[in-house]
């Protein structure tokens, strides 16, 4: 594992300047003010963010044989929501306080203070409001018409779980992932980018034959942990827990979440959930048929019967697994009379793998450096940076995750051989350009082995 020195905490400003800084992130609509509780993945976060996708896709469907992957549509039948128990129970209880108008949770709010003093901390009664955003089809509103905005992904596979099954030719137990947006109204959104309303999750449903149910659902909670831990996340700063009965939801027999301790100060808890793993016993498939009038249930040719597979579900959002990613590979350490920060990104993560850096920005140095930058680009994203001095772009680079800078100096025009630099170490080798591609494969390969430790 490779090492963390800082010795101060990260705080929330920090971060947020740093993400807004180097084209990580940035708040929707900034320029007209912002949009609370939506942001925006610059450059180097849409680039981090396809990486943590890709990452999920190729652990849990492809390199498994019993997972297939599925896209579903974010508009789908209203009455999937009811079958589901969204339109009835996806709510949270509310209250407005009587003099400052603020709306809250009332399960959030301290001994029934409002945070915005000096109220007298009268409320309202609380009454349910619903999650679900709406919206119409076709160009007449009217109630006929009214459809939601998904509030999670795993409905789309419950309503095509026979499809699936009978296309892909698939026998208990098998699973259907898939990896796409869904939508909130969230009333609380609290600091910066934690809730939020808009976002993207990677859902699995695991389909197993009742009383099978809670070994797999131990095994998908032990697979999901030490994923996190193969791309790069420390495990002194994760953990599994196991919710109380009265935390349930409705549609869950036992649910356990993967918990990232965030740094002190940043939310009002230090343990905040980055994946739910549920059992969601036969509900879904259930229901879906009930309200349906479809058959759901799966045919056993063993034991020769009919019945509604339970189903596993570990359920986590892109979004806040990728933060948690930055946040955990964020480092300093002194740097001379300052500070070198660092993103200890693992390197299937990292935005840039390689930056080139011609030490100066005539030729020939530029022409060997764009063609080297060329060659690059058809295995990894690359960065091309000549501007100002080679130990601010060296900085620059640390301070994004780039695993590793390639400098062409004035000796690269004699030995046709550029110098390797380790973001981690900042040890430098002399490969030769024609060897370049093979090196870099290697060196990112073991620095990929260091970081999952």
């Amino acid at each position: 594992m490779i090492p963390h020195v800082s010795a101060r905490p990260l705080d929330i400003d920090t971060f947020v300047s740093l993400c807004k800084r180097r084209g990580f992130m940035f708040q929707s609509s900034e320029i007209y003010g912002g949009l609370s509780g939506v942001w925006d993945f610059g450059p180097l976060g849409a680039e981090m963010k396809r990486n943590y996708k890709d990452a999920w896709w190729r652990a849990v469907i492809q390199e498994r044989d019993d997972m297939v992957g599925l896209d579903s549509a974010i508009l789908m039948h209203p009455r999937v929501w009811e079958a589901s128990g969204h339109v009835e129970n996806f709510t949270d209880p509310l209250v407005d306080c009587l003099k400052c108008r603020q709306r809250f949770r009332a399960d959030q709010l301290e001994d029934r203070i409002c945070p915005q003093p000096p109220c007298p901390n009268q409320f309202t009664e609380a009454r349910n409001f619903n999650l679900m955003f709406e919206t119409t089809i076709g160009p007449v509103q009217e109630s006929g018409n009214k459809v939601y905005l998904r509030p999670e992904t795993a409905q789309g596979i419950f309503v095509n779980f026979e499809h699936v099954r009978s296309s892909m030719r698939r026998k208990l137990p098998f699973g259907i992932g898939q990896c796409g947006k869904s939508f909130r109204n969230e009333i609380t959104i609290g600091k910066s980018f934690f809730r939020v309303r808009e976002f993207e999750q990677m859902e699995v449903e695991y389909f197993v034959k009742p009383g099978t149910d809670e070994e797999w659902h131990r095994r998908w909670i032990e697979d999901r942990l030490a994923w996190y831990r193969s791309i790069g996340i420390r495990s002194e700063n994760l953990r599994v827990r196991a919710h109380e009965a009265d935390e349930l939801s409705h549609y869950s027999k036992g649910t356990s979440d993967i918990e990232y301790r965030f740094p002190d100060g940043w939310f009002t808890k230090v343990w905040g959930e980055i994946e739910g793993i549920a059992n969601r016993t036969d509900y879904d498939l259930r229901r879906h048929s009930e309200y349906s009038g479809k058959s759901l249930t799966y045919f056993d040719e063993e034991t020769n019967e009919h019945y509604f597979p339970y189903v596993i579900e570990p359920s986590a959002g892109v979004d806040r697994g990728v933060l948690v990613a930055l946040i955990d590979a964020y480092d300093e350490e002194p740097d001379k009379d300052g500070v070198r920060v660092v993103l200890r990104l693992h390197p299937v993560l990292a935005p840039i793998k390689v930056a080139v850096l011609p030490l100066s920005k005539k030729e020939p140095l530029t022409d060997i450096a764009r063609g080297i930058r060329r060659d690059l680009s058809r295995h990894w994203m690359v960065q091309y940076d000549d501007t100002q001095a080679i130990g601010r772009r060296y900085r620059r680079q640390d301070e994004i995750g780039t695993p590793f800078c390639v400098t062409v100096d004035f000796e690269t025009v004699n030995d046709h051989a550029v110098t390797v630099r380790d973001r981690d170490t900042m040890e430098q080798i002399r490969v030769p350009i024609a060897d370049l591609v093979p090196a870099i494969e290697q060196l990112l390969a073991e620095k990929a082995a260091a970081c999952a430790g």
